[in-house]
């Protein structure tokens, strides 16, 4: 394995460069293995469960939900203030910002953003509640493609470009996710379902945010800096990706509307 790791190692560098060594050593992050192996896991039980459901009655899973909703509000609406605040403390360059140019609100940056890579793989919980509750019918080829995306992106972002223009998508989705699960949470108490009145304003968030991302991506194209130009082409085209699988998924819940 440590062979294979190192093999890996070489060629993720011979094709994207020397990692930053600020991130040397954090959890996680020094080898691929781990987020591969739990990317190949989530793809098991989102095949596998569902078969072993069939038959099962769905479990409620309703405390732990408002805990689990609320746990992950609450740690984005901390990544966001606290990206708010980096670039604000390091006098982020909206339209471009290179990954060592703000001392230390470039580290305070960092620290976030690997919370925010961590985030993604505590949110393959989401998937994992639809199979329990037997709720097939949320788990999409967007669900789905989503998830595990956008771990393995993160990863390689946190090795190679952890800040600097790297902030901006994390920040706008921080916010998403603070509407997003306080809704879910929330929802999981019949009580409080008639007051929760922004679901609809949901995904059209998601499909501002990454209108938003393309258009910031593209000006650190437009007008570079030291970023590096190919993981900005990287991300518009993801950006697009999710565009196109979103506005799918609106239209096809706009049909199925009174």
């Amino acid at each position: 394995m440590e062979n294979f790791d190192a093999s890996l190692s070489t060629y993720f560098k011979a094709l994207l460069g020397p990692r930053d060594t600020r991130v040397k050593g954090w959890f996680l992050l020094d080898n691929y293995i781990p987020t591969f192996i739990c990317s190949v896991i989530y793809l098991l039980i989102v095949w596998l469960g569902p078969k072993y459901m069939r038959n099962r009655q769905p479990f409620s899973c309703r405390g732990i939900l408002v805990v689990y909703n609320l746990g992950l509000t609450l740690l984005s609406l901390y990544m966001f203030c606290e990206l708010v605040t980096g670039v604000w403390e390091g006098r982020y360059n909206f339209f471009c910002q290179g990954t060592r140019s703000a001392g230390e609100a470039d580290m305070k940056i960092i620290r976030v953003l690997w919370w925010y890579y961590f985030s993604k793989l505590i949110e393959f919980m989401d998937t994992f509640f639809f199979i329990l509750r037997k709720n097939n019918h949320q788990i999409t080829v967007l669900h789905v493609y989503h998830h595990v995306s956008m771990l393995n992106i993160w990863w390689f972002v946190m090795n190679w470009v952890p800040c600097g223009h790297s902030y901006f998508g994390a920040t706008l989705n921080s916010f998403i996710h603070v509407l997003m699960y306080s809704y879910y949470g929330l929802s999981s108490i019949p009580s409080m379902r008639p007051y929760l009145w922004w679901k609809k304003y949901i995904t059209q968030g998601q499909l501002l945010q990454f209108v938003l991302t393309i258009i910031q991506t593209s000006c650190g194209v437009i007008w570079p800096c030291t970023f590096p130009l190919g993981w900005l082409y990287f991300q518009i085209g993801y950006m697009i990706s999710l565009i196109a699988l979103f506005t799918n998924f609106y239209i096809q819940v706009s049909l199925t509307l009174p």
